[in-house]
């Protein structure tokens, strides 16, 4: 058998061999896994052990990766953060850019290289790659705002380098002219305008016909990435520019936790990223350092350059903005590793002979230790960052295990209301496993056929879940009455959440949603969600939330609250709040008070008239309406609750969820009468 190995099985064989055990060993010299592939590339590529070599196959696969890394960079980015520290994110990303720019052409300089070679060297310097991003992510910190600050920098960073790449190379080969200049301008603001504008559009028609279809939805993803890479390229930049573009484009689509989001990170760390950081590995000659006193020099300048640089820029953005030491230290470990700008522009200035091999080798050496330096350091203080969030989310958490219930009876609803139950779990923070349940009645004529395909339609229900990586437990319940069943899984499960679906018809006109919903609403006090949803949660574009007058005196209004909050969060809109017939100062102050932190509006209405004159004839199809309403006799309830979710029914928006928050702890006033009822509620209640 020759070395390096050329059959296609032993070359992948050895790969996924090197994905699986490398973690191991990782983890037991307690550096971050994600070294791991690095280090084993150095081993066994050609300049080691000359096991692989780096042909066409790993360069490729490497390069998928590259772009997966980028793009889920992008799928990841809280826009609502990133637009209110756009500031930051600028500051930041000029100087992680030109202070390691002006350390590595002043050098350079200092070595007597040519302008256009110590630009280029500057500018290899002043990009950084998102090596270490995966950490971040599974730590749960994507959305802190220092991790948003340094990834909106990164935007900056690699579009200057390419950028200045691009001249670079107009320069060697004699092109000056403003004409090379301005094509390039042009064609850079057209790619962008292509895929920031034609993307959403297309994913927007594309997910509310796609049916949930798992598998053309994840080809719709990929496609749309990989043309973005290929429009930047046309535009004369390199391809991660168009995936981490494309990233942004469908990050409002793409919502955390769900199911595609979980096959896109499963596809990216599982096999992709792993072969890039293979290929970054496999380009590694430790053996220079030990040849050549000039590449310990260039070392030294292209090293201290970066590492300097960098944290300088992210010392003054944190000392300027507050962050403390962890963030500063997640903001450095993210932007010191080099890999990607750095090595398209060693390469091509080697190329162009603006670069010696000195310097490659330099270079090289340069983004093996900050490939290192930049995930231990991620992985070491991004670790204490989330520790430190998550004992500030315990505090105000209920005591009680987060237990969401979805009573199953439509096959084709059932993937729409598990999708609304991964973002409440998601905004709840909850470990706790999602309950299917479908009840079954006993009075049907086999209750046995009847129970089998309960459980077939669970399965289905289960492995939708699993799809997400969500645990899930089905329940079966045989009852006369499909509430009672449902309200003995509450009590049995300890559920804290109900989501139930809901068809839009009243089944008589005593019924508010028919008598399995109102059987179990008015004999149980959880947090209730009665749904219906006529569009894909991830194309919606703004939630809309009424809040009836009183009912920021209802024990679980403020949990209700985050639970509204973390759903916009997480499926990237706005906002918009309707008082009805309420002053709007201490609801102000209560969603102020409330992370995560989202676009909000704030409106008051000053009667439930004008609620059905202006904002229920301006609501839009892609709007999601959330009533926070209440259950009959209780604080804030109101006669008008039991006609709006039919008003809503026949209004323009095709989705609306008529919330009932906990009602575990306040006085049940329902059947109460005359001087029973508190004087508060009394004089809270509009009943015009």
């Amino acid at each position: 058998m020759t070395l390096p190995f050329q059959e296609p099985v032993l070359v992948f064989g050895l790969a996924v061999l090197i994905f699986l055990i490398s973690p191991f060993i990782m983890s037991k010299l307690r550096i971050p896994g994600i070294i791991g592939p690095i280090l084993a590339g150095v081993i066994v590529g050609p300049n080691g052990l000359g096991l692989l070599e780096r042909g066409e196959t790993i360069q490729l696969l490497g390069s998928v990766g590259l772009l997966f890394i980028i793009f889920i960079a992008g799928l990841e980015l809280d826009i609502d953060g990133f637009k209110k520290y756009r500031t930051r994110s600028i500051g930041f990303g000029l100087m992680s850019f030109f202070i390691p720019m002006v350390f590595g052409t002043a050098l350079a300089l200092y070595l007597e290289f040519s302008l256009s070679a110590a630009i280029l060297l500057g500018s290899i310097v002043g990009s950084h790659t998102l090596l270490a991003y995966p950490i971040a992510s599974r730590l749960g910190i994507a959305k802190n705002k220092a991790v948003t600050t340094a990834i909106g920098g990164t935007l900056m960073t690699d579009t200057f380098a390419m950028l200045i790449l691009a001249g670079v190379v107009g320069l060697a080969g004699g092109d000056t002219s403003a004409e090379f200049w301005m094509r390039l301008i042009i064609s850079t603001v057209i790619f962008a305008l292509i895929v920031m504008v034609g993307a959403p559009l297309m994913a927007k028609w594309f997910f509310r016909n796609s049916s949930n279809d798992g598998q053309m939805e994840f080809n719709f993803v990929l496609t749309v990435m990989f043309v973005a890479g290929a429009l930047a390229l046309l535009a004369g930049l390199e391809p991660i520019i168009g995936a981490f573009l494309a990233g942004l484009a469908l990050n409002r689509y793409i919502y955390d936790h769900g199911t595609l989001m979980n096959r896109i990170r499963f596809t990216g760390n599982a096999l992709f990223i792993p072969f890039f950081l293979l290929s970054v590995g496999m380009l590694m000659d430790v053996s220079v350092l030990f040849s050549s006193a000039e590449a310990w020099v260039m070392l030294a300048v292209v090293l201290g350059s970066v590492l300097i640089g960098k944290s300088i820029a992210s010392m003054i953005t944190s000392k300027i903005y507050g962050y403390n030491r962890n963030e500063n230290l997640v903001i450095i470990g993210l932007t010191i590793p080099q890999a990607a700008a750095t090595l398209a522009a060693t390469l091509v200035g080697f190329d162009l002979g603006l670069l010696n091999v000195a310097t490659v080798n330099a270079v090289i050496v340069m983004i093996l230790l900050t490939c290192i330096a930049g995930p231990y350091l991620t992985e070491k203080f991004g670790r204490k960052l989330a520790e430190t969030e998550e004992m500030d989310e315990a505090a105000v958490q209920d005591e009680r295990p987060e237990r969401i219930l979805i009573p199953v009876a439509n096959p084709k609803t059932t993937n729409t209301l598990l999708d609304l139950s991964f973002v409440v779990r998601k905004a709840k923070a909850s470990e706790e496993p999602i309950y299917p349940l479908s009840v079954v009645q006993r009075d049907v004529k086999s209750v046995e056929n009847a129970v089998a395909g309960a459980e077939k339609m669970l399965t289905q229900a289960i492995g939708y879940a699993a799809g997400a990586e969500i645990p899930a437990r089905s329940l079966i319940k045989v009852d006369r009455n499909p509430g009672r069943g449902i309200e003995r899984a509450v009590a049995e499960e300890r559920i804290t959440t109900v989501i139930a679906g809901w068809n839009g018809q009243k089944s008589t006109k005593t019924k508010l949603f028919g008598s399995v919903i109102d059987n179990f609403l008015d004999h149980t006090n959880e947090r209730a969600m009665i749904v219906k949803l006529g569009h894909p949660l991830n194309t919606t574009d703004r939630i809309v939330l009424l809040i009836p007058n009183g009912s920021d005196r209802k024990p679980g209004f403020t949990d209700a609250i985050r639970i509204v909050k973390g759903m916009a969060s997480l499926l990237n809109t706005v906002l918009e709040v309707l008082i009805i017939r309420d002053q709007t100062e201490p609801y102000e102050k209560i969603l102020n008070a409330i992370k995560p932190e989202v676009n909000t509006y704030i409106h008051r209405l000053k009667s439930w008239q004008e609620l059905y004159d202006q904002p229920v004839e301006s609501l839009r199809k892609n709007d999601l309406v959330i009533v926070m309403s209440a259950r009959k006799g209780t604080i804030a309830w109101h006669p008008q609750l039991d006609q709006l979710p039919s008003r809503l029914a026949v209004a323009n928006p095709e989705s609306f969820i008529i919330f009932y928050p906990t009602e575990t702890g306040e006085t049940d006033v329902r059947g109460a009468r005359g001087t029973d009822v508190p004087k508060e509620v009394l004089l809270r209640r509009d009943y015009d």
